[in-house]
């Protein structure tokens, strides 16, 4: 590190006037070599004779360090103090002084001295020394909220020049105020080596909120970089301001759970004992900060409440609510009830808060509570009530049967795709499920059972005319209908019909228009009878046969619109 200072004044030498001498500043650092130039390098004029390095010494009087001839590869030190084994010169004429200290920050002069002239080159030599990472030392255990307090002493030490110190919270430079931030540096310097140490005290008006603030020491210097003291936290001591009660549970609180109750209180130290409020009663608790409720009830739902051991107006209260869900149904289990009859069912329920309450059947949804005035088949079934609040689900069910005497509801046929069979569906509800019997002999019986409702299918091949009864039977009873069955064969012989029930309704057809000829028939007979009995009895009124032409003819009209 190079820097020139230029000095006005006079020179005299070997009878050469020099006016206007600089002085160049060389930086050295400490316990390194220092190395200082001989007007930079620019030392070896024409004629050189010899170089020659001397200094001012401590007391103001000149003092030679070496020399060397322009001939010679060696230099000759004519030191005898603390120089005579550390200096040496280079080759471009530069001093070398090893081990450097602060004793080498002095004047050095190079004089060239040549055929024709003689010149001095003086360089003022500083030496630096980087100062050791700054520690905080006798560090306050805590702090005090909103009192003023030594918080430490941050120390640098061995550094040339010595070395500011700045004090920061978190990364920002903390200020003197005089007030709440005093703060006070020291310089001292080691004798021996004459090297700095640096002090700086702190003296720190904690708040709350410093509780978390990290504190450190900024060494600045001119060797650089800056360094930084490891952050430093300390722990704020102020009084409880506020107690918190807080309820640890599962949510919701259900009747069985364990509540755990915790009083927190925001002072520092925290307080390790409180008074718990229980329904009314005091409870202590000492170096801990919880209360236990074990195996609550609905009864235990209410306010708590916990303070501090001193002061009981500095408290905190919750309130604790146990939810609870009672649930009776009626009927339960498995119901058997007749056709026809009315079934009530009541759904009873008790509830921290309101329930929700779903209905299904056979699992599926129904959209109300059922209701049952008058019993059906249909309405048999599993029946599920699910009653839930927060937390809470109650579960309960009854298994409906509805039971009834068979009873036919029809009584069909008809012929087969094919055109070689009869089919006959026998209709009926019943429960439980009715057995059939028909009275005669088929193939290929299907039979389907649902809601009470039961389809039997029988497949015959009649040969001649029958009459078919289907019977249908369970416990309670049973019922019968008969139905006319048409031989395949006879009607082979007739025209065929699309089926028998068409054909017995063309022969009701045929009957009734053959009954109207019959009738008008009957009729005309008795009105021509009435005619000529009516003629009859004209001819024994004892008149004559024969009367005037004009008579005959008068009559022989009437006679022919009478048989109109």
């Amino acid at each position: 590190m190079h820097s020139v200072i230029c000095l006005f004044g006079a020179f005299i030498a070997a009878a050469v006037f020099h006016p206007g001498s600089c002085v160049q500043t060389v930086i050295g650092l400490y316990g390194e070599t220092i190395e200082v130039p001989c007007n930079n390098g620019n030392n070896k004029p024409d004629g050189l004779i010899f170089t020659k390095w001397k200094y001012v010494k401590d007391d103001g009087s000149p003092g030679d360090l070496l020399i060397k001839q322009a001939l010679k590869d060696e230099a000759t030190v004519s030191a005898t103090d603390g120089y005579k084994s550390r200096v040496s010169i280079a080759a471009n004429s530069s001093l070398l002084i090893t081990q450097g200290s602060l004793a080498d920050q002095r004047v050095f002069t190079c004089m060239v001295v040549s055929l024709t002239n003689l010149q001095e080159y003086s360089v003022e030599v500083k030496v630096y020394k980087k100062p050791s990472s700054p520690v905080i030392k006798n560090k306050a255990k805590e702090l005090e909220n909103g009192k003023l307090t030594q918080l430490g002493e941050c120390v640098v030490e061995n550094a040339n020049p010595p070395a500011d110190l700045i004090w920061m919270k978190n990364n920002l430079p903390l200020v003197d105020d005089g007030k709440t931030i005093i703060i006070t540096s020291t310089i001292t310097k080691e004798p021996v080596t004459g090297l700095s140490s640096t002090s700086s005290s702190l003296q720190y008006t904690a708040r709350k909120e410093d509780v978390e603030s990290k504190f450190t020491c900024t060494a600045k210097h001119v060797t650089g970089p800056n360094q930084v003291s490891e952050a430093e936290t300390f722990p704020i001591h102020y009084p409880t301001e506020k107690v918190s009660l807080q309820v640890v549970s599962q949510s919701p609180i259900r009747e069985g759970d364990d509540v755990i109750l915790k009083c927190q209180a925001d002072g520092n130290p925290p307080p390790t004992s409180f008074n718990f409020n229980i329904k009314g009663k005091k409870v202590t608790v000492t170096d801990k900060d919880v209360y236990t409720l074990t195996s609550v009830t609905r009864a235990d739902s209410g306010v708590y409440k916990c303070s501090l051991l001193d002061n009981d107006m500095m408290e905190s209260t919750r309130n604790v609510t146990v939810s609870f869900l009672d649930v009776s149904l009626t009927p339960t289990g498995k119901v058997l009830k007749k056709l026809g009859e009315n079934l009530v069912v009541a759904l009873e329920k008790n509830a921290s808060t309101e329930a929700k309450v779903t209905w299904t059947k056979d699992n599926r949804k129904l959209d109300k509570q059922p209701e049952f005035s008058t019993l059906t088949y249909s309405d048999a079934g599993l029946y599920v009530c699910d009653v839930s609040i927060e937390g809470i689900k109650n579960t309960l069910s009854f298994e409906l049967t509805v039971e009834g005497v068979p009873k036919i509801t029809s009584l069909t046929k008809h012929r087969s795709n094919d055109g070689k069979h009869k089919v006959l569906m026998c209709e009926a509800e019943g429960s439980p499920k009715p057995d059939v019997q028909w009275s005669v002999n088929g193939t290929n019986d299907e039979t389907s059972y649902v809601n009470g409702k039961a389809t039997y299918k029988l497949t015959v091949v009649p040969s001649k005319n029958l009459t078919v009864s289907c019977q249908v039977t369970n416990k309670l009873g049973y019922d019968t209908r008969e139905i006319s069955v048409f031989s395949l064969f006879e009607e082979e012989t007739k025209k065929p019909e699309k089926n028998e029930d068409g054909a017995e309704q063309a022969k009701v057809i045929v009957g009734v228009v053959v009954g109207l000829f019959l009738a008008a028939a009957l009729v005309g007979l008795i009105y021509w009878l009435y005619i000529k009995k009516t003629r009859q009895g004209s001819w024994k009124t004892g008149e004559k046969e024969a009367g005037t032409s004009e008579e005959s003819k008068k009559l022989e009209e009437n006679n022919h619109k009478a048989d109109v």
